[in-house]
């Protein structure tokens, strides 16, 4: 009998249902429930044909989410990433140095180096 034991401990996943990730289970089960909810609702009103090519592409983003990883990031952390360096912080950033022991130095009296 052998057991696999990773090389690096911080990758290991701890898979629950055939294979799967808790993260990924999840995300697969919401992503066919809500196939099956677009399809079921839109079924009637645009046809089948097309219902099931709408509903392929609303559960997609969903089934995608639970096995996205970038840089050690999911998802919505990478989403939020982007946002907050795209949109929340972006423009210049200027650069400014402060020399804390010079400041302190003037501020206590200090000798005067000028």
């Amino acid at each position: 009998m052998e057991i696999k034991i990773p090389k690096e401990v911080h990758k290991h996943k701890e898979t629950i249902f055939f294979g799967l990730t808790a993260r990924q289970f999840f995300c697969a089960v919401a992503a066919v429930g809500l196939a099956a909810g677009v399809y079921l609702g839109l079924g009637p009103v645009i046809g089948r044909d097309t219902a099931s090519w709408v509903c392929i592409l609303a559960a997609a983003p969903l089934a995608v989410a639970g096995f996205f990883h970038y840089n050690g990031m999911t998802l919505e952390q990478f989403v939020w990433a982007v946002v907050k360096s795209e949109l929340l912080f972006a423009g210049d950033r200027p650069f400014a140095s402060e020399n804390f022991y010079y400041d302190l130095l003037h501020r206590k009296g200090g000798q005067d180096f000028d």
